[in-house]
């Protein structure tokens, strides 16, 4: 799953409830890329990519995963705390392991080996824009 596709998760889950989404030893990290990078990779690699060779749609390459739920409790007006490792495997039910994973990426290999060089805005700057949180 793309952490673009989690973020709207959770974003639906901090809008319901209270609780904080962190959890008190979580000092994770995610990769993320933007849609638009992500779709031109994907163009790229159809293009010119080589069959069964593996890339990285990376552009930001370890955001601290506190970081992400800090944006995230400020534009909902949720504050951040902790919550016990057992608390927020309840809570992101399976989405937990994902969650609880550092996985900091680089694709330096990607843009090397196809000309990828992405444009689009990082998470937090993604986050903080009106798009994640639009009126309704």
């Amino acid at each position: 799953m793309a952490i673009p596709d989690l973020c709207p998760r959770l974003l639906a889950s901090r809008a319901k409830k209270a609780v904080p989404p962190i959890s008190a030893k979580v000092r994770n990290r995610w990769p993320a890329v933007h849609r638009r990078d992500a779709a031109r990779l994907f163009r790229l690699a159809l293009e010119k990519g080589v069959a069964g060779a593996r890339y990285h749609g990376v552009a930001d390459e370890g955001i601290p995963f506190r970081s992400i739920a800090e944006v995230i409790g400020g534009r909902l007006n949720v504050p951040v705390g902790s919550i016990s490792n057992k608390e927020a495997a309840k809570q992101f039910s399976f989405l937990a392991g994902f969650v609880a994973t550092d996985n900091p990426s680089t694709s330096n290999r990607t843009r090397e080996q196809l000309g990828w060089e992405p444009t689009g805005p990082g998470l937090l700057a993604d986050l903080n824009g009106p798009g994640y949180f639009a009126a309704k």
